[in-house]
């Protein structure tokens, strides 16, 4: 199912990892930990790490200031998507995609579903891109986290995966803003 060919060159990505809690903290941030290992391990570059609290213009402002940055390729948020009054992840960044990517949440529905049945409706998984810079929007649970790594991300952000992927078109992301400035010349 997944083909790497190993002609081609791995080319690691700057990849941001968002916790959006309430209740944790670095040292206790289980699944930002499970994301930034596997980040790691599969020879990516952690870029960057931060914690907020459930709240729309905190979660905005991280996700904003890194899609911003030329040294981040990637944005990876956990915690927020369920159904709780808290959970506001979704809301706070599908209104920022310029994309929306609902494979993502499709596919991440199929693996869940697999390990833990029909509770894996409880997440709002989604993700999209934000100013040429992909954003996967990830629930809280180590488990959940490793599903979307493994089962995805870690195939997807990976140039040599056959028979396509998303590294070979991250250069061609922002087309309609190059178009939109041709235009305005």
């Amino acid at each position: 199912m997944h083909r790497i060919d190993d002609s081609r060159p791995f080319v690691p990505l700057n990849i941001a990892v968002l916790t959006v809690s309430d209740t944790r903290s670095l040292e206790e941030d289980r699944s930002g930990s499970t994301l930034a290992a596997r980040i790691e391990e599969a020879g990516h570059r952690l870029a960057d790490r931060a914690i907020v609290t459930d709240d729309v213009e905190k979660i905005r402002a991280a996700v904003k200031a890194w899609t911003a940055s030329p040294d981040v390729d990637v944005v990876i948020t956990t915690g927020g998507t369920g159904f709780t009054g808290r959970d506001v992840t979704p809301e706070a960044i599908e209104p920022l995609f310029e994309k929306k990517m609902d494979g993502f949440s499709e596919v991440f529905h199929r693996i869940s579903y697999d390990k833990i049945g029909t509770s894996t409706i409880q997440s709002r998984a989604t993700g999209g891109v934000i100013d040429a810079t992909y954003v996967f929007v990830l629930p809280g649970s180590p488990g959940a986290c490793k599903d979307a790594w493994d089962g995805i991300l870690k195939w997807q952000l990976d140039y040599r995966h056959m028979p396509c992927n998303f590294v070979e078109i991250m250069p061609r992301l922002d087309e309609h803003l190059k178009r939109g400035k041709l235009r305005e010349a």
